[in-house]
């Protein structure tokens, strides 16, 4: 299959700590050539493909003093490019925002887009409502059924390569948090529950640019010896953080729309403890690879009950349902149906 993937122009395929999108991206798109595949990806300067690379001009966050419509700008020019393009390709998959569905409406026989967010807000179903036709492949039931049924085209969750966190189980009495410093993701609630479950927590992830008071109003103050804030992680960094804590706090207070991070800790062996919003409860399987909690003293539970879990099972569920292979092939049979689909609706 002739595959075209289009990264959003942020940030370099893959980042280097943060970013989830662009890992994803690149994890798809590797997997699908290590599969047999003809892939081409659409994807700003400096990224790192075992795909053919188009690359865009410089990522947006590295660009100073870039303009607000830099963004819109250089994702039109990318777009156009691709279009240009089109006929070469069986399929398109598009991990940009908005203007594909307009840019490639001529291609949508052959186009698909994966959110990367949530999907149910105003601004999504003002757009479904006009392009009712556009093939969405979502990363979770939760998000799925934030869409309307004429845009739902499957249902791929994330994977992400099996060698690249080890299974080297080496609990040592500590909690762990990684995300973004936001009230989104609520690491002041992964530091209510390590105090009251008396054990240390590192925090780790970046400030969240648009909201950088809260780091500074709901997590300094609670900064000490046990409370600690270790900045951005790269790889090597998640391993040293995920495979040695009793557990992965992911105590969000919206609707996660998958959650990387939960099975970047499964692929460490190490429990997640995550609060019922979003797409956990489908990722968490309860009492097997973590909790699914609703409170705080819930949680504080949870983390007792975490070191009563196989660590190995939990890594041998990651390994079956979490995998880049695996999100790969089910990425495929998604396009298999939407060219079936086309097939015979031009035949009709």
């Amino acid at each position: 299959m002739k595959i075209a993937q289009v990264a959003p122009l942020w940030f370099p395929v893959p980042p280097i700590d943060h970013g989830g999108t662009e890992r994803v991206v690149h994890d798809l798109t590797n997997a699908l050539v290590d599969l047999g595949h003809e892939v081409t990806l659409f994807a700003a300067d400096g990224s790192k493909t075992n795909a053919r690379l188009i690359p865009q001009g410089p990522a947006i966050a590295s660009i100073p003093d870039a303009p607000p419509s830099m963004p819109s700008a250089a994702e039109c020019v990318m777009l156009d490019r691709a279009a240009a393009m089109a006929d070469a390709f069986d399929i398109i998959h598009c991990h940009t925002e908005l203007y594909h569905a307009a840019v490639l409406h001529p291609y949508r026989h052959k186009l698909c887009m994966t959110i990367h967010w949530r999907a149910d807000e105003a601004d999504r179903k003002a757009y479904f409502s006009h392009f009712d036709d556009l093939a969405v492949i979502a990363i979770s039931k939760s998000q799925q059924g934030q869409l309307p049924p004429s845009n739902r085209a499957g249902l791929v969750h994330h994977g992400i390569p099996g060698n690249r966190l080890a299974f080297e189980p080496s609990e040592e009495g500590r909690l762990a948090f990684l995300g973004r410093m936001t009230d989104q993701k609520r690491p002041d609630r992964a530091i209510a529950i390590a105090q009251a479950a008396g054990l240390p927590l590192d925090l780790a992830g970046t400030v969240d640019v648009g909201n950088p008071s809260y780091f500074e109003s709901h997590v300094t103050p609670h900064l000490s010896e046990t409370i600690r804030y270790v900045g951005p992680v790269n790889e090597t960094g998640k391993q040293a953080l995920l495979g040695g804590a009793t557990a992965l706090l992911f105590p969000i207070d919206w609707p996660e729309p998958f959650g990387l991070v939960m099975i970047e800790a499964m692929a460490c062996g190490t429990p997640v403890i995550a609060w019922r919003n979003g797409a956990a409860p489908e990722i968490v399987e309860d009492g097997v690879t973590g909790f699914v909690v609703e409170t705080v003293d819930e949680a504080v539970e949870a983390v007792r009950k975490a070191r009563q879990l196989d660590r190995a099972t939990i890594r041998k569920r990651f390994e079956e349902r979490f995998t880049a292979p695996v999100m790969a092939e089910n990425y495929l049979a998604a396009y298999r149906r939407l060219i079936e689909g086309s097939a015979r609706s031009a035949g009709s």
